[in-house]
């Protein structure tokens, strides 16, 4: 069969190439395009990633199923679109939605470290360096350590990190409740 002049099958690959390439695409700049404006993420309620692979499955099961077998090019139409809402729902329920779910990441950003209370391991000099331990749910961060007063800083003394600039945290000692 022959749509607009070309073969079904060219058709087939081609809508496969290009959605296939556009979810290689959002895969890698998804990210990027959500921090910048949200683009990524139309409202919420609908995922890019499964309108892209719904296209892919149907060209992918439509060339092959072209080629395979001696069906009219409208029952493969119908045959592919079914085998890619059960396929696309399958990618969703099973890998998007938890994938959507999982937290982000266990590591840290300078910006969560501020208010956090540490505990001095390399006594802080008045004009140098030490060493701060920080405990989370994720483990123990180390950091280089600097006194935001000014003022020597024992070891074994809590602090708290008022500011992060560098990787150096900026601390000043705990007052006692």
């Amino acid at each position: 069969m022959e749509l607009f002049g070309t073969a079904i099958e060219s058709i087939y690959l081609t809508i496969l190439i290009v959605s296939g390439s556009l979810i290689v695409l959002y895969v890698l700049f998804s990210d990027l395009l959500h921090a910048i404006h949200g683009i990524a993420d139309p409202g919420g309620w609908i995922n890019p990633a499964v309108v892209l692979a719904f296209f892919t499955f149907v060209s992918a099961s439509g060339y092959i199923l072209e080629f395979a077998t001696g069906l009219g090019s409208m029952t493969i139409l119908v045959i592919s679109i079914l085998i890619a809402l059960v396929l696309d729902s399958i990618l969703n329920i099973f890998v998007f939605i938890p994938l959507s779910r999982a937290e982000e990441s266990l590591g840290y950003t300078e910006d969560s470290l501020r208010g956090r209370i540490g505990k001095v391991i390399l006594s802080i000099p008045v004009d140098g360096y030490g060493e701060v331990l920080i405990e989370s749910k994720s483990g123990v961060i180390a950091k280089s350590a600097k006194s935001f007063d000014e003022e020597s800083i024992t070891e074994g003394t809590r602090v708290l990190i008022i500011d992060v600039k560098q990787g150096v945290v900026f601390v000043s000692p705990q007052e006692e409740l």
